[in-house]
């Protein structure tokens, strides 16, 4: 067969794996990216580009290094389990230059347009309009894959904030933060109680008079640092955790939660308990917020409901004077604007079938990559998807009916609205063990539990107990790794290299026994039962 040419549009995360995956199945991929460098949404720059992604200089990871990492390259096992911005990107360059990336990507190329050829009917084919160095210049691709994500256009609602234009002070989106050298001595009010809005204030609270954090709803904390010091990803994230949820009832695991981190601080006590309940909208990460608002350093504050020259009015009737807004409020869930306005793309509702090919296209060679909200990490997400939809391009793997497909969206989106807070990121939202198993099983690598049990006890232990990590979906099918069950059975000496740096004597105690053992008849019992009644499902 012929090589297809594809076009990749961005060389953040989900770039990267899309233009690996394309050559693993020996496709000719071209990467366009609009800056000078690789890494997207973790190149940290003092200035950001409008359009680009941008990060504070302290940004670290969510997702612990395990969770996170590609699926046949491991994060080097003396990187921390949470890596700051500048350890991403060496592993990103890391990941480049070991499969030979960069060479495929045309750097300082911005794509101006993608739109469907004459004869895409029959040739499924694109005109893909790139300006670089001040010239435009048109290619025609194969297949076109959109990894250009989704936090470049800053969401700033300033409408929704009367007097704000009256304001004498300063304001920003969390967009523009680098640091919080500007903010000493200041009295600064932070707008959204988001992962960025809670690192924010808790950063600018160290420096400031005072930091109020002004939220809506309210919001359920979560922390990296889990029982005995475990990563939280790493500890929660695993298949027998998730078929547990999948048979409780959602009240349950709701009511455990809430609890498990009010344990941790009391939410009300705190002026963070939420109006939804904890499964019901995306939670916040933070590990310093409890003790910035416990030392009196940040104040939790309502919505704010006007702004006068010098202060901020909050619903709850009281005002503080301030001298700075930041409005850490978000960004646009979808933009791209080198699409032409047509439906047989995208509708109004910007519908994906599985969050990656829109469904009204005569031929699927059209494929949007990390353009949703996993709970969890997005590289391993993102390449699962590549890694599909470059089977698709080539014909290997079918999509269904057109009818079928909306069908899908219109069930999976019906689910959502019964079971989440509506929101701007509410309808992107995964979880992400079911969300990895649904794509992997269109693939052909979703790991056979029943098989491993039969033939590799010891890996099957380990994938149903341990962190469901992204290696599990390369032991089998297409894009197979030789060293997937090595770097499945190490990936808990993974997680402690980092931390043991100081050698101690053995002891011997249970602090030192590898995370979650669980006695071993007992868990080969309940894996049998819980592999019979999933294969039954």
């Amino acid at each position: 067969m012929t090589v297809k040419t594809v076009a990749v549009i961005g060389a953040g995360v989900s770039g990267l794996g899309a233009i690996k995956s394309c050559l693993e199945e020996g496709l000719e991929p071209t990467c366009f990216e609009k800056s000078s460098d690789i890494g997207g949404l973790w190149r940290y720059q003092e200035i950001p580009e409008i359009g680009s992604p941008g990060i504070y200089k302290s940004l670290t990871c969510n997702t612990s290094k395990e969770m996170t990492a590609f699926s046949d390259y491991p994060i080097p096992d003396h990187y921390p389990n949470y890596m700051h911005n500048s350890k991403m990107m060496e592993y990103l360059r890391m990941y480049a230059r070991h499969f030979g990336l960069r060479k495929h990507i045309q750097f300082l190329s911005k794509v101006c347009s993608v739109r469907r050829r004459p004869d895409f009917a029959s040739s499924g084919q694109w005109d893909v309009v790139v300006e670089a160095e001040g010239k435009q210049s048109t290619y025609i691709f194969d297949g076109v894959m959109v990894c250009s994500g989704h936090y470049t256009e800053k969401y700033l609602p300033l409408q929704d904030f009367a007097g704000i234009e009256k304001f004498r002070g300063s304001y920003l989106h969390s967009w523009e933060y680098k640091n919080p050298d500007n903010f000493t001595g200041k009295r600064v009010v932070v707008v959204g109680i988001g992962n960025s809005g809670a690192d924010v204030a808790g950063e600018i609270s160290r420096v400031a008079e005072q930091v109020f954090l002004s939220t809506r709803r309210g919001a359920w904390i979560w922390n990296r640092v889990w029982d005995n010091g475990a990563p939280m990803d790493a500890t929660l994230f695993t298949r027998y955790n998730r078929t547990i949820q999948k048979f409780s009832p959602t009240f349950l695991i709701n009511r455990w939660a809430e609890n498990k981190l009010n344990a941790r601080f009391n939410h009300a006590n705190y002026g963070l308990q939420p109006e939804h309940r904890l499964l019901s909208h995306q939670y916040t990460l933070s590990d310093d917020l409890p003790i910035r608002i416990i030392s009196g350093r940040l104040l939790v504050k309502p919505n704010v409901k006007e702004f006068t020259e010098t202060a901020a009015i909050f619903e709850d009737g009281s005002e503080e004077n301030v001298d700075a807004v930041v409005f850490a409020t978000g960004y646009y869930t979808f933009s791209f604007p080198f699409l032409d306005d047509d439906s047989a793309i995208l509708d109004s509702q910007n519908s994906m079938f599985k969050f990656v090919f829109p469904p009204r296209l005569e031929k699927p060679t059209l494929a949007f990559i990390g353009i949703l909200q996993p709970m969890g990490a997005i590289i391993p997400t993102s390449e699962l998807q590549s890694r599909w939809a470059v089977r698709v391009f080539m014909g290997l793997k079918k999509l269904p009916s057109e009818s079928d497909m909306v069908s899908a969206i219109h069930k999976r989106r019906k689910k959502m609205e019964t079971e989440f807070v509506k929101s701007p990121r509410g309808s992107l939202r995964v979880q992400y063990i079911d969300y990895m198993d649904e794509i992997a099983s269109e693939l052909g690598v979703k790991p056979n539990l029943l098989s491993l049990l039969l033939w590799d006890t010891k890996l099957a232990k380990e994938i149903f107990y341990g962190p469901c990590t992204p290696y599990q979906f390369r032991l089998q099918g297409p894009g197979k790794w030789a060293g997937a069950r090595a770097a499945i059975l190490t990936q808990r000496a993974r997680i402690l290299k980092p931390l043991r740096t100081r050698v101690l004597t053995p002891s011997g105690s249970p602090a030192s026994a590898p995370l979650g053992v669980k006695g071993a008849c007992a868990a080969l019992f309940l894996l049998v039962l819980v592999l019979v009644v999933m294969q039954t499902l």
